[in-house]
């Protein structure tokens, strides 16, 4: 895909390895979302403007990436329109898609709203230098199993009790 104009039209094959995603996906999310309208050419072969492209990079973001159900996404289709998640496709930022308060998200099929106090986990780190893998992955694993020795020892006079 890189030899073609930015302005080109694409085929199905090229939007699903841009996007790493089957083909049949695209062709799926076609009778989810009416806003993704390729061009068909003989034998039905799709042609996909840039246009298509950046909304399908932006339904594949809150799909994939925020976790947005296919209601969730089709209530911001309908309510911010097209244009909103084609911007979100070219990399934009996602912004308040619920419309208000962010109440309503989780009702609304978007991402699940979290407890109050709750700090999401830092981007994603690198492996610090001079630690492979395996290093990282055996240290997560201990202290999950602290975590685990923790809860049970919590949940003794729990069981005490009963």
């Amino acid at each position: 895909m890189d030899t073609k104009s930015p302005d080109a039209f694409r085929t199905i094959s090229e939007v699903a390895e841009d996007l790493d995603i089957p083909q049949h996906v695209l062709r799926f999310w076609e009778t989810r979302f009416s806003q993704i309208k390729p061009l068909k050419r003989g034998g039905g072969r799709r042609y996909y403007r840039p246009d298509d492209v950046a909304l399908l990079k932006g339904i594949r973001r809150l799909l994939y990436g925020e976790g947005y159900t296919i209601k969730g996404l089709q209530r911001i289709l309908k309510e911010q329109g097209p244009r909103h998640v084609q911007a979100i496709g070219r990399g934009g930022p996602i912004g308040q898609a619920s419309g208000g308060d962010g109440s309503e998200a989780a009702s609304s099929g978007g991402p699940a709203m979290a407890p109050a106090g709750w700090a999401p986990p830092p981007a994603a780190r690198s492996v610090p230098e001079g630690l492979d893998d395996i290093t990282v992955l055996t240290a997560v694993m201990n202290e999950l199993g602290e975590c685990r020795r923790i809860l049970e020892r919590a949940l003794e006079p729990a069981a005490d009790a009963s």
